[in-house]
């Protein structure tokens, strides 16, 4: 196997989170590099009023009979991050850059509270990263219209640019593995996909996703 430089870093002072979606969290890890955070690919407390999974000493038959998704979603995952994971060393930047990216450019004018709610972190997680993408200019920090306590966050052009370079990566494996599987892979994907998604949370991302397809689509 090929082996690729770790983008994953922390801050010291993070705490461990146990994600549960294989599909993001089967390949966190936490480097030693103090150079940026990674808040997205390291773990935090669970979220307050959700249920642990049942434990059992032995594996069932259903555990035994989905080792191989587990196993195929840990290295999908590791190759999908890998190619944005190289341009972002470059920039000194890691995969919370990234997502932070992703999300703002997608969302242009999200306020800082929907994007905690949606990478599930801390305050002072997040404005580290911030604090990194507004200092180099990737991302600009404008006060609400009618709430002046609102923080609304956009990207710079010098940001959009990078966000839709790193998004041309892995839309570009997504697409020849859609090719592979022939015709409605791209429906069937999604509804997998959204059946990952914790059963009172899947409305509610499918309504985030929409919305932000909507703010980017081009007006005509």
């Amino acid at each position: 196997m090929r082996h690729r430089r770790n983008a994953d870093t922390s801050g010291t002072d993070w705490h461990v989170q146990s994600l549960r979606n294989p599909f993001v969290a089967l390949s966190f890890s936490v480097a030693t590099s103090e150079k940026y955070v990674n808040m997205a690919d390291i773990n935090f407390p669970a979220v307050e009023g959700r249920s642990a999974a049942p434990a059992s000493d032995h594996a069932g038959p259903e555990l035994e009979s989905v080792w191989d998704i587990i196993e195929l979603l840990f290295f999908a995952y590791r190759d999908f991050v890998a190619d944005p994971d190289d341009v972002l060393a470059k920039f000194n930047f890691g995969r919370a850059h990234h997502r932070v990216l992703h999300f703002v450019n997608r969302n242009p004018g999200m306020k800082v509270a929907e994007l905690l709610d949606i990478l599930k972190i801390t305050k002072q997680s997040l404005g580290r990263v911030l604090k990194q993408l507004i200092d180099q200019g990737y991302i600009v920090q404008k006060e609400g219209a009618n709430d002046r306590r609102q923080r609304l966050l956009f990207v710079t052009p010098k940001g959009e640019a990078l966000a839709l370079r790193l998004a041309s990566l892995q839309s570009g494996r997504i697409a020849r593995a859609l090719a592979e599987l022939g015709p409605n892979a791209h429906d069937t994907a999604c509804r997998f996909l959204t059946a990952m998604i914790d059963v009172d949370n899947r409305d509610g991302v499918l309504r985030f996703i929409a919305r932000a397809g909507r703010a980017r689509r081009p007006r005509s």
